[in-house]
Parts: structure tokens; C-alpha cells; sequence
């Protein structure tokens, strides 16, 4: 086998259809387009929820819902996350994102209880669930909610 000799697997390639060369071909006239209408005409494209004018479904149903523009978006840490920190260290929102246990801070770090700890550290982060507080406080660190 060579370059020159390659060839695509039998049925693969197939002859576009040449329209519109007369009515031996089964595709004269018309072009297998049918008789008038939106869909006959040249450049003819609609949009994905296009129903022929009928006002489309999505239109059609209710609005639900709101988007609350004062809610505020916390990036999660689970203590578990908190066992690569050595003992007795200050773990800060900042000392967080240099580690890269989170990638962006948004509106502040909650801590949640997922995991364990064998570590005594002291944890500063805007909200601690009751079960990270147990788990922190169980290991003798300390938690401090900082002020927004």
C-alpha cells in the first residue's frame, strides 16, 4: 500500500444530487422542492424554534421564577480539603487561593463538614457549617467568621 494507491471504502463518498437538469433526472422543474411556499424560495433559513409564524412554544408558557441580584455566591471548602495545611497554621481565604484548594474567591468562602481532620488549625472564612465547627474545634483548632 502507498500514497498513490489509497482509495476511500466503498460507500463511503457519495455524488452530491444535481438538481433542476431537467425531468429525466426526477429532479427537474421544481428541484425537489415542491410547489411554492416559504420552503421553495432561495436563501430560505429559519431559526431552531421557528413554527411558521404561530407564536413558537417558548412564548407560548408562562415566566417563572426571578433571579435574585442580591444573592451572594460562596465557594466551597470541606474540611477534608484542609488536611494538606501543616499544623498550627493560619488558613486564610487567601492562603486558600495561593494553595489553589479554590480557584476564585466570588463572595466569600463557606466551610462545610465533609471529610475529616486530624489537624489543629486555625480556619478564617466568612460562614462554617455547625458540623466544619464540631470537626475544627474536635481536632483543638479554632474557627473566626470574617466580616464581609
Amino acid at each position: 500500500m502507498e500514497l498513490h494507491n489509497l482509495s476511500p471504502k466503498a460507500g463511503s463518498r457519495k455524488n452530491r444530487k444535481r438538481v433542476g437538469r431537467g425531468p429525466g433526472s426526477g429532479n427537474g422543474k421544481t428541484a425537489g422542492k415542491g410547489h411554492k411556499g416559504q420552503l421553495s424560495r432561495s436563501g430560505h433559513v429559519h431559526r431552531r424554534n421557528f413554527e411558521g409564524g404561530q407564536m413558537p412554544l417558548v412564548r407560548r408558557m408562562p415566566k417563572r421564577g426571578f433571579t435574585n441580584i442580591f444573592r451572594k455566591e460562596y465557594v466551597i471548602v470541606n474540611v477534608g480539603q484542609l488536611e494538606r495545611f501543616p499544623t498550627g497554621s493560619d488558613v486564610t481565604p487567601d492562603v486558600l487561593l495561593a494553595e489553589g484548594v479554590i480557584s476564585q474567591l466570588r463572595d466569600g468562602v463557606k466551610v462545610l463538614g465533609d471529610g475529616s481532620l486530624s489537624r489543629k488549625l486555625t480556619v478564617r472564612a466568612h460562614k462554617f457549617s455547625k458540623k466544619a465547627q464540631e470537626l475544627i474545634q474536635a481536632a483543638g483548632g479554632s474557627c473566626e467568621v470574617i466580616g464581609q
